[in-house]
């Protein structure tokens, strides 16, 4: 059964121009540094339109996410703004309802 999650986190930016496959980049890379975060249950990186860009991720709880957002992701985002992709935009959420994986 998979871990429940009741915090979330929702990251949107755009890329700089001419920088959006450097962003993609960016963020499959993101994704080997989450998946070292064992309170980083569910993430995402999305993409909404031709420079738009954004991550979506779950924790079960208050704790998971302020790792997360204290942990190398965090840090990695800082150190692109300005070079890849404008300044981000980070909400935290609470998760009311999901419907979780197999």
């Amino acid at each position: 059964m998979a871990t429940r999650v009741s915090k979330a986190v929702l990251v949107r930016f755009k890329a700089l121009p001419g920088r959006e496959d450097d962003v993609c980049a960016f963020l499959n890379q993101g994704l080997s540094i989450v998946e070292g975060e064992p309170k980083t249950v569910r993430w995402f990186a999305v993409q909404f339109g031709p420079s738009s860009f954004g991550i979506f991720d779950a924790f079960p709880d208050e704790d998971g996410r302020q790792a997360h957002l204290s942990g190398e992701v965090g840090k990695a985002l800082g150190e692109n703004t300005g070079l890849l992709f404008e300044k981000p935009t980070i909400e935290q959420l609470d998760v009311v309802a999901e419907k979780q994986p197999d």
